[in-house]
């Protein structure tokens, strides 16, 4: 699995590209991300890198906060451990965080070190699609028609302040007689606050001095929301992958021999 970056949804706008057409693109601040911890096999039985994103003020962090990040802070514990003989993990040596993220890793990179900063530029150098993953807006309890875009009942006489009800939940027809309703039948509930990822969207440019990048179309949740961008794994479909080129037949290689000729 490809490394990712935590940053900040700015907004929308639009950038004109080498063809002259108008692309609707969403501009995320990204990084730049301190390395806290690496996670291998040997120690944790995986391989994974956890980051941070926005430094916390001192004052603040908890104890334990400061000392996930700080290699100068002692207790009784790591005193201890050292004289058993553990030797403690290695720490960044930064300020606290104020968000945390772990990706998992496919296999280990020797390159990457704890207290490393990881830069947009560097993740995204030679990366095309890009999956995004933000928590949406919320929009508390809704009906169906706002939630799922229902039609609602008919707006005539004898619907009496029924129109934005849902109608019927079951049906012997839909049920088989059972008399309960469908499992996921889309109802009335919570609408939004819950984590919605994008996947493949493009990223048309990078902008390394400023930790931006810029991805084509939307993005879920609000401006200033802390978003999670990796490398897309999306693969195509079957049915849009590009069919292998057939060895050529005799008669093909017959006509090549010819033409040598």
């Amino acid at each position: 699995m490809p490394l990712g970056l935590l940053g900040q949804k700015v907004g929308m706008t639009q950038v004109y590209g080498d063809d002259g057409v108008a692309y609707p693109v969403t501009v995320l601040k990204v990084g730049p991300c301190p390395i806290l911890q690496i996670r291998d096999q040997q120690r944790d039985g995986y391989d994974a890198v956890q980051i941070g994103f926005m430094d916390k003020s001192r004052r603040k962090a908890i104890r334990a906060e400061r000392g996930h990040v700080a290699a100068d802070l002692e207790s009784k514990r790591k005193a201890a451990r050292i004289a058993a003989g553990i030797t403690p993990p290695p720490k960044a040596n930064c300020e606290p965080q104020r968000y945390i993220r772990q990706y998992r890793l496919t296999k280990p990179d020797e390159n990457l070190k704890v207290g490393d900063l990881l830069r947009v530029e560097k993740v995204f150098e030679n990366v095309k699609a890009v999956d995004v993953t933000a928590k949406s807006k919320g929009r508390g309890y809704t009906g169906v028609i706002k939630r799922h875009g229902f039609g609602g009942l008919r707006h005539s006489h004898g619907v009496k302040k029924g129109s934005r009800q849902r109608g019927s939940i079951a049906s012997n027809a839909s049920n088989r007689g059972s008399g309960r309703p469908k499992r996921g039948i889309r109802m009335a509930g919570q609408y939004g606050n819950t984590n919605v990822t994008v996947r493949n969207l493009k990223l048309v440019r990078i902008d390394a001095d400023n930790n931006l990048m810029l991805v084509l179309g939307a993005v879920p949740g609000p401006n200033g929301g802390i978003i999670s961008v990796r490398a897309t794994n999306k693969v195509r479909s079957k049915h849009y992958r590009v069919k292998q080129e057939q060895a050529p037949s005799a008669a093909k290689k017959a006509a090549a021999a010819k033409k040598k000729k």
